[in-house]
């Protein structure tokens, strides 16, 4: 798959996919759980790749520069 998730894009992914996976040492009980959605953002920051993007058409990568 085509890289289709920009820098910002990335960085606020793994930051918020981060935070949504520390639930998993905060929060009590089967709750906690919930926690493990935080990987699905992750994922997408660490590799680039948002397969919802490619459903969509929508790409944050910058363009890059053909040369002739």
């Amino acid at each position: 798959m085509k890289a289709n998730v920009g820098g910002i894009d990335k960085v606020i992914r793994i930051v918020a996919g981060l935070a949504i996976l520390s639930l998993v040492f905060i929060l009590d009980g089967s709750a906690r759980w919930w926690g493990l959605v935080g990987i699905v953002p992750l994922f997408t920051g660490l590799f680039g790749v948002c397969p919802a993007y490619s459903l969509f058409g929508i790409n944050t990568c910058p363009m890059q520069r053909k040369t002739a």
